[in-house]
């Protein structure tokens, strides 16, 4: 179970140094971001980042943003659907809890 202070941590912009660079587009600070960039982002683009060899969103949400559910659920996404409705999902119970 996710305490106050952690989903308030999650929520939390990561420090300039350890923003997430999409590839050919923009610089992701947080959580909220991805899930705001993710529906408009190239196929290609997505590809680029999530594929059968890799996932960089969930390893950044893992190593930057601490969050190892999400990171964990994303890892499970098929397609960039699914890890929108499990990023919104998760923003949504970590909004509430922090209050």
């Amino acid at each position: 179970m996710t305490t106050k202070e952690e989903a308030r941590n999650y929520l939390r912009d990561a420090a300039p140094e350890q923003c997430f660079w999409v590839n050919n587009g923009p610089i992701l600070k947080g959580i909220e971001e991805l899930a705001n960039t993710l529906p408009d982002m190239a196929n290609e683009t997505y590809r680029h980042h999530v594929n059968s060899e890799k996932n960089d969103f969930s390893k950044w949400i893992s190593e930057v943003i601490g969050d190892t559910k999400l990171s964990n659920e994303l890892i499970s996404s098929r397609s960039r659907e699914s890890a929108l409705k499990k990023i919104r999902n998760r923003l949504n119970s970590l909004k509430k809890k922090a209050g």
